[in-house]
């Protein structure tokens, strides 16, 4: 659809909108995006209730958790959290704290601040990325780590918009995970894959979604590119929107239980 309101003010409303937490309810009916076919929470909610202890890896603002065990059928004694960005992490303690969550302030690639085998479940929804080596040290014998992460080249047509062709974070591969969680000792038990349809409808959701999730052009700032912002809304008005398709992958693996246990 055409948008009546102006590029200026468009870009100009995309940079204010506040960006913490991972609540992304601003974008109805100015994008939208394709879930995942598996359904990552209702699977971690399964998983919460049966569970004794539970950590939330790089939680965001801690909705999805919070989702998981308000839907759990039963709510484990222990639960923990942890987040990296401080805008975040006071997000997610109002979020959490009501549940008797404790979230600790942690770096994506720091150790976490919890004793070995202190949890039968970790989970993470979209880490910036796994410390397999600290996943498996914090998982007890038997325990599980569940995770839905974003995978290679995720909204690339977006981000060659704007920056040209940029190479492929091989990093995000599925099978790259795989190969650490096996290096860490674990054994992967699931692996799915999904390419799905991202649409824009205006520039100022493009320039707050650009805000929100960093990586996808690092260096993003709307003066920066303002002229690429210019093409892309001519571009959208022109045709209506924009496509691009995130990727996702889900990972289940298992810390082995010991010999003779």
């Amino acid at each position: 659809m055409v948008s009546p309101r102006s590029f200026e003010d468009l870009v100009a409303e995309g940079a204010s909108v506040p960006v913490e937490g991972w609540d992304f309810s601003w974008f109805d009916g100015r994008a939208s995006e394709d879930r995942p076919p598996w359904g990552y929470a209702a699977m971690a909610a399964a998983r919460v209730s049966r569970a004794s202890s539970v950590l939330d890896v790089q939680t965001g603002g801690g909705e999805v958790f919070r989702w998981a065990l308000e839907h759990a059928s039963a709510r484990p004694p222990a639960l923990a959290a942890t987040e990296a960005w401080p805008p975040n992490l006071e997000v997610a303690r109002r979020t959490l704290s009501p549940f008797g969550v404790r979230v600790a302030h942690v770096a994506e690639d720091a150790a976490l601040p919890f004793g070995s085998e202190a949890f039968d479940l970790v989970i993470s929804r979209h880490p910036v990325c796994a410390f397999w080596p600290e996943i498996a040290r914090v998982l007890r014998p038997g325990g599980t780590y569940f995770s839905q992460e974003v995978g290679p080249g995720s909204n690339r047509e977006l981000t060659d918009f704007l920056m040209g062709p940029q190479p492929v974070d091989d990093s995000r591969r599925a099978s790259t995970a795989v190969r650490a969680a096996e290096a860490a000792g674990l054994v992967v038990t699931d692996l799915r894959e999904a390419k799905l349809r991202m649409e824009f409808l205006d520039v100022g959701a493009v320039v707050h979604f650009l805000r929100k999730v960093i990586w996808t052009v690092p260096d993003f700032d709307a003066d920066r590119y303002r002229d690429r912002l210019l093409a892309l809304h001519s571009d959208i008005e022109q045709s209506g929107s924009f496509v691009c398709h995130s990727r996702r992958f889900l990972i289940e693996a298992k810390r082995p239980q010991a010999p003779g246990a």
